[in-house]
């Protein structure tokens, strides 16, 4: 190999680690922009419906301080989970931008319930593993809660139920039409 092919060889190299850093930084960079509140409630959509209800909820404001965000209950933490919500989520910005079937609160509404089972669906086949990311049953102490959601927690630990199963409408409101006597283990909503 001549001297010339020698820094050719390498030139190619820099340029391609240099690519390389500018295309993954980018790549990290639109990820975190894109797993903001921010970015979430940039839609009127989620802004204007989802978003007020969260507020009204314990997961915005409580004693402690600690407030979720829509992506930490709506975007898992680990890497090959968040690029596939992420891609999924492609699917919802198509809604947005092209279909615009949920553009208006009315047609929101319309939609709310299949929009919420989706959601739990998603939350059941993963054991509620956004909830777990906060929310640790096995760490919590049942002395310390009030009578019924110790029993209710115990129930859950013995017969294998996860967080969405007894906790739909705690962050969004219950969809018109819900009923909640079609799941199995009951339904506790933003007061249980």
């Amino acid at each position: 190999m001549t001297s010339g092919q020698k820094k050719g060889t390498f030139s190619v190299l820099v340029i391609g680690v240099i690519l390389g850093i500018i295309l993954w930084g980018g790549f990290n960079w639109a990820l975190a922009l894109t797993n903001t509140e921010e970015f979430c409630i940039s839609c009127h959509e989620m802004r204007d419906t989802p978003f007020e209800e969260l507020q009204e909820t314990i997961h915005y404001t409580n004693r402690t301080g600690v407030r979720a965000t829509c992506p930490d209950c709506h975007v898992p933490k680990e890497w090959i989970h968040k690029m596939v919500r992420k891609i999924q989520a492609s699917n919802e910005l198509y809604h947005h931008f092209i279909t615009k079937e949920v553009d208006t609160p009315e047609k929101f509404e319309a939609k709310r319930l299949h929009l919420a089972q989706n959601v739990w669906k998603a939350m059941k086949s993963t054991d509620s593993r956004e909830c777990r990311n906060c929310h640790d049953i096995e760490s919590m102490d049942f002395d310390k809660q009030e009578s019924r959601s110790a029993d209710r927690h115990e129930e859950a630990i013995d017969k294998g139920y996860t967080c969405i199963d007894c906790h739909k409408g705690i962050a969004h409101s219950l969809p018109e039409g819900y009923d909640p006597g079609e799941d199995a283990p009951g339904e506790e909503t933003e007061e249980g």
